[in-house]
């Protein structure tokens, strides 16, 4: 069961809540619905009046403008946490506009039962009126990574409900794109510590990434990571090699002890899993 929001207009002013509503079943047994519930009831005489032309008659079909979800960056979603980000999206209508919201999916489309995403969370929706005619709202949604599976990392359309202030109800599914990826760790140690200058020192490590299969972190594979050094005083780091991760995500190579400093690894990323470096490990050359 997915969670939608619903948005009244009640004498101008904006009630926000959210509600369950049974979800279609996808063949890989999640479910979730991308229908916003968005509602409006027809605002009193007095607010008609007080909102001119824009409420007295629909001249053009509503619209909604534009929707983006993170700012467009991409979304690192872990194992346990809940990932919660925040939305902005646009919409215009004649009459006014009630409330607009946003939602991710994958798929072929909205209504295949193949597709899956996340709405917004109903009380986070804030909206601002820009004019008469047009109103942008933010808000926030929450990616489950108890819902996810592998394949989810990669590309996720960006749609939008809407509502008028005169109750009409109009949507678009794929207004944008944002990118979501399995969030990655990775270690490092530097050893032996304190080691003579000149002396071969060995830098393991490990780097992981969420498996939303399993619930787990797991070894990353055949991956490129960089070796990198920072002599003590120095404000940034040096490549010192390019090291290749084992089938489970370990990392080992040597080097010779040259000076006092850190040492780190340092991973670029991927388009499914995120760039990270991990935390250096000070060496003490003697």
């Amino acid at each position: 069961m997915r969670i939608r929001a619903t948005v009244a207009a009640v004498s101008g002013a904006l009630a926000l809540s959210a509600f369950a509503v049974p979800a279609a079943q996808a063949d890989d047994g999640r479910s979730w619905n991308p229908d916003s519930g968005f509602t409006a009831t027809q605002p009193s005489a007095g607010e008609k009046s007080k909102r001119g032309f824009a409420a007295a008659k629909a001249a053009a079909a509503p619209k909604i403008t534009s929707a983006v979800v993170n700012g467009g960056k991409p979304i690192p979603v872990g194992t346990k946490s809940k990932q919660t980000v925040p939305f902005t999206a646009t919409a215009t209508a004649e009459a006014g506009v009630g409330g607009v919201a946003a939602f991710i999916w994958i798929g072929s489309s909205v209504e295949d039962e193949d597709s899956f995403g996340f709405g917004p969370n109903g009380k986070s929706i804030s909206c601002k009126v820009v004019s008469a005619t047009t109103s942008t709202c933010k808000g926030t949604i929450t990616l489950d990574p108890g819902l996810m599976i592998n394949s989810d990392a990669t590309w996720w359309r960006v749609g939008a409900s809407a509502v008028t202030e005169e109750g009409e109800e109009f949507q678009h599914d794929a207004l944008s794109k944002v990118r979501v990826q399995r969030f990655s760790k990775l270690t490092v140690n530097a050893s032996p510590e304190p080691v003579k200058k000149g002396k071969t020192i060995t830098v393991t490590g490990k780097l992981t990434r969420a498996n939303w299969d399993t619930g787990t972190y797991k070894g990353y594979s055949k991956q490129a990571v960089k070796l990198q050094f920072k002599k003590k005083g120095a404000t940034s780091y040096t490549t010192v090699k390019t090291v290749t991760t084992s089938s489970t995500g370990t990392l080992k190579t040597t080097v010779k002890a040259s000076a006092d400093g850190t040492w780190r690894y340092s991973f670029a990323g991927t388009p499914s899993t995120p760039a990270v470096s991990a935390k250096g490990d000070y060496l003490d050359v003697k």
